[in-house]
């Protein structure tokens, strides 16, 4: 099934399509509703995330600790629901994806053998510069030098990376901002809440059906 967007749609309807990669594709507007991401809350996630976040509290890894100080099993720590919203988020908009700002409030614990699921809403989208390529998801704020050893800047629909005319500056290249609302459930109820702000690279603002003043999209460069 073709879901690339036709342009006779309503701009709130739109359908987005698909990359090879299965990452989507087109236009990208406030309102959208991100697909739900069911994980699967095992012993063993609770624990790798706990080390790899480099938290040795007993109560991620120790089930009989964690019986001692109240709680009924081990539970996952911040760090590793701050890693799921985040993958969540970049899982669905691509490895261009780049996070700028995760912003979590944490609700009731996730204990093994249960269920998280992540739902998402885009509440807004915005034109913003940034690096063409910083190396890592949460770079230098907008227009910093890339660290070292970072790949040369890539380039961009307005010109070339080198700030040709027509083009953004040296390392830096057009985009859009959005903020996404987060929330993930399990079987006790709100574990978590939150907003995550992303930068998308060579990105460019879409203003939208001229007939519905209301939709704010984006749309990539190469979208038919």
């Amino acid at each position: 099934m073709d879901l690339t967007p036709t342009g006779d749609e309503p701009a709130a309807r739109r359908p987005a399509g698909k990359t090879p990669t299965g990452h989507r594709a087109g236009p990208l507007w406030a309102g959208e509703e991100l697909p739900a991401l069911e994980i699967p809350v095992t012993r063993t996630l609770i624990v790798a995330g706990a080390v790899a976040s480099r938290d040795y509290q007993d109560v991620h890894h120790d089930a009989e600790a964690a019986r001692e100080k109240g709680s009924p099993d081990i539970f996952m720590n911040i760090l590793t629901t701050n890693g799921l919203v985040g993958r969540y988020i970049t899982d669905y908009l691509g490895p261009a994806a780049v996070l700028r700002r995760v912003a979590i409030r944490l609700g009731v614990p996730s204990y093994p053998g249960d269920t998280l699921v992540l739902t998402g809403r885009v509440t807004s989208v915005e034109a913003a510069s940034g690096p063409a390529s910083d190396g890592y998801r949460d770079g230098p704020a907008d227009g910093a030098p890339s660290p070292k050893g970072a790949a040369p800047p890539a380039p961009t629909a307005g010109g070339s990376a080198g700030g040709s005319a027509g083009g953004p500056p040296g390392g830096v290249t057009g985009g859009v901002t959005a903020q996404v609302r987060v929330t993930g459930a399990n079987s006790l109820g709100s574990h978590v809440t939150g907003i995550v702000t992303v930068f998308l690279p060579g990105v460019l603002v879409d203003p939208g059906d001229p007939g519905d003043p209301g939709a704010t999209r984006a749309a990539s460069g190469d979208a038919s």
